[in-house]
């Protein structure tokens, strides 16, 4: 999505002039390379999962033709849940993705509190359910299944996640090819503790 009228820069000539700057892909990498990774997945047939799309109504659509339809007017029905869901060796997958450019701590107000509940209820009706967190300046992604969140905010009265606590308590990813980020491979390991 582009602001309106885009963002006043200053050239060399002291002119000021309006430039329609693209921030749509602001803070996609991680997103990009998790859709990346589950096209792989379904390429391979291994797993099938998706991004949930936006709840969005549409309000207003000009349309100047068939082709060019522009959406005008729009808001957010229902709190969106989570980023992708899908199923991997039968059972349910639910989690959601965020990334960060601290390199200390993962803000809680990055994640909403009906996102943890629904989360949760995954977990309880036998799905599995993470969050992947990225740190984008370390370039360092970690799992944290639902359980590691609750044990966290359980007995911390802190607005923030210590880095500390993802290295020690949740699960890295390391950078792959194919797919980029393998999270299946940690899937793998919590299902085989589970069992085991």
């Amino acid at each position: 999505m582009n602001y309106p009228g885009g963002i006043k820069h200053k050239i060399k000539n002291d002119k000021t002039t309006t430039i329609n700057t693209n921030y749509g892909n602001r803070g996609m990498t991680l997103e990009n390379e998790l859709n990346s990774s589950n096209d792989y997945y379904r390429l391979i047939d291994k797993a099938i999962i998706y991004k949930k799309p936006t709840p969005i109504k549409i309000t207003n659509v000009d349309y100047p033709s068939r082709d060019k339809a522009v959406i005008k007017e729009a808001y957010f029905t229902v709190p969106s849940t989570t980023d992708y869901n899908g199923i991997y060796k039968g059972k349910y997958i639910d989690f959601e993705a965020k990334e960060t450019k601290s390199t200390t701590n993962f803000t809680l107000r990055n994640i909403h509190p009906h996102q943890i509940e629904h989360l949760k209820s995954i977990e309880k009706h036998g799905g599995i359910a993470f969050i992947i967190v990225r740190f984008t300046i370390l370039n360092e992604t970690y799992l944290m299944p639902i359980n590691k969140l609750e044990t966290f905010l359980d007995n911390n009265n802190r607005k923030s996640i210590p880095i500390d606590y993802f290295r020690e308590k949740c699960y890295l990813i390391k950078d792959n090819l194919k797919p980029t980020v393998d999270y299946l491979k940690i899937i793998d390991k919590l299902m085989e503790d589970k069992n085991g």
